[in-house]
């Protein structure tokens, strides 16, 4: 039976922080709103036959969409669900890991689940802390929480806020050094508030540096007005969270960056970014930024420099987030057009829109490889575009797990930059989640993903696919990418 330990933060502050702050805001978009096989592994292999939740072989990998009310499967079998329940009602969100613990994003606040029984995780603790869309991203002992919605303070009591001048958002700072028992350290307020972080290490281990991203500035708002084409560093040292606070506001598109032909204020204009990669191995990031996708040189964390960057103004939307190969050769772009709540996976769009671009990088340069979309058409009624996954850890090969909302889960192979094929999926029919999966990350031998209604799902590949892959890591960011 599951354990349920209620948080008591509903009416806590952060330990030494100031006193309410001004912000700004950004609009959030939908429900706020990327070679061969080894010898003997199975991946890509030619077998279509796909398992419903019955056990029959019913239909094949590239056939029309997942009945309404049905459930269905490729290799990738569903087998537990933690239900949405108690404070936290609204959409679910991210998932960072951290040892034998998830920490997993609601608009209301996280739940932390308690991994010891990987393939049904227990809840641990809910804490309730609002504020669209809480972005979470795990270091060690620290967890931060991102806000981008007005908020009257920055109190986890605080109540959604519609004055152009007096309101909070940016980022939360907590201790998890008791993952039962998380404790609300500190608030920084950022320019535009934080729709999603990322985190840096700095190179003598002593911070973490938080990339913090936001867009879409508005003139009606005091401290989120045009131009905005920048990102805000925060320095959280670790031996006094409390001290966490801004050390760096760089402007990354000092031209303005893309400008849609509906304008500047066109929700596809760069003005910012929405989500960033780092990967600190390489001194690298990679940015997902509206009209832009971008390669950025992070050896001086302060001083983030563009190196390389990228355009699609034929088939890309909105660049949505990124993720490295392991090697750090390649880069998958996602493009969530129509901010995750359109059908993109319909006849009507074309298997390059709403899609992942996958992009090499040959001498410090991003270089355009191909388009990846699930190959299923959904109905007109499932909201369905690329969004949040990470790799599965197998060496020698680039593969990866991702979320399409209502389109399901999704597993591709890219080791062929040019040529991706899925290799597993799994997908709810019409009408059984009222927004579908929004994050889904490979962690130690199995399958997390975060659902905007239904919650938190649990899922085992066929062995074919990761009998290789590292199941012992320490911990997982996929927007903080360390080599396995």
């Amino acid at each position: 039976m599951t354990h349920v330990r209620r948080s008591t933060l509903k009416k806590l502050r952060p330990k030494g922080a100031a006193a309410t702050l001004a912000v700004a805001l950004t609009t959030v978009m939908f429900a706020a709103p990327m070679a061969a096989a080894e010898p003997g592994d199975g991946a890509g292999a030619a077998d279509t036959t796909t398992t419903s939740v019955s056990g029959a072989a019913t239909r094949s990998a590239a056939d029309p969409d997942v009945p309404p009310g049905e459930v269905e499967s490729f290799r990738l079998q569903h087998l537990h669900n933690n239900p949405k329940n108690g404070t936290l009602q609204s959409t679910g969100s991210d998932i960072a890991f951290k040892g034998r613990y998830a920490f997993a994003g609601n608009y209301d606040g996280f739940t932390v689940y308690d991994l010891s029984n990987p393939a049904a995780p227990e809840q641990l603790v809910q804490v309730y802390c609002p504020g669209g869309q809480n972005d979470v991203s795990v270091h060690g002992n620290i967890l931060v929480t991102s806000t981008d919605s007005r908020r009257t303070d920055d109190s986890c009591d605080s109540t959604s806020s519609s004055d152009p001048a007096n309101y909070w958002e940016g980022i939360r700072v907590w201790d998890i050094s008791d993952p039962a028992n998380p404790v609300y350290v500190k608030s920084v307020e950022t320019s535009c508030g934080s729709h999603t972080n990322s985190l840096a290490p700095s190179k003598d281990g002593r911070s973490v540096y938080v990339y913090v991203s936001s867009y879409f500035p508005s003139d009606t708002l005091v401290n989120c007005t045009r131009p905005h084409d920048l990102i805000s560093i925060v320095k959280i040292p670790k031996a006094d969270l409390a001290a966490s606070e801004i050390v760096a506001t760089p402007v990354l598109f000092p031209d303005g960056g893309y400008t849609h032909p509906e304008g500047p204020d066109s929700y596809y204009s760069t003005s910012g970014c929405h989500d960033i990669t780092t990967y600190v191995k390489f001194d690298l990031a990679a940015g997902a930024c509206m009209g832009d996708g971008i390669l950025m040189d992070i050896s001086d964390r302060e001083k983030p420099r563009i190196i390389s960057s990228a355009r699609d103004t034929e088939n890309f939307a909105f660049w949505h987030s990124a993720t490295f190969s392991n090697d750090g050769t390649k880069v998958v772009f996602t493009d969530e057009l129509g901010g995750g709540g359109l059908a993109t996976c319909t006849d009507e769009f074309r298997p390059e829109q709403g899609a992942n671009g996958i992009y090499d990088i040959k001498r410090g340069k991003l270089r355009f490889a191909s388009y990846y979309k699930i190959p299923r058409i959904n109905t007109a009624a499932e909201n369905c575009v690329a969004h949040n996954g990470s790799l599965i850890p197998v060496k020698g090969k680039d593969l990866m797990v991702q979320s399409w909302y209502q389109g399901g889960v999704s597993a591709f192979d890219f080791t062929d930059s040019k040529n991706p094929k899925e290799i597993a999926w799994f997908d709810r029919g019409e009408g059984l989640s009222g927004g579908g999966t929004w994050s889904t990350y490979y962690y130690n031998g199995y399958v997390y993903s975060n659902d905007l209604s239904v919650g938190f799902d649990t899922f085992k590949l066929d062995p074919s696919i990761d009998r290789r892959a590292n199941k012992h890591l320490p911990g997982l960011n996929p927007q903080t990418q360390t080599q396995f």
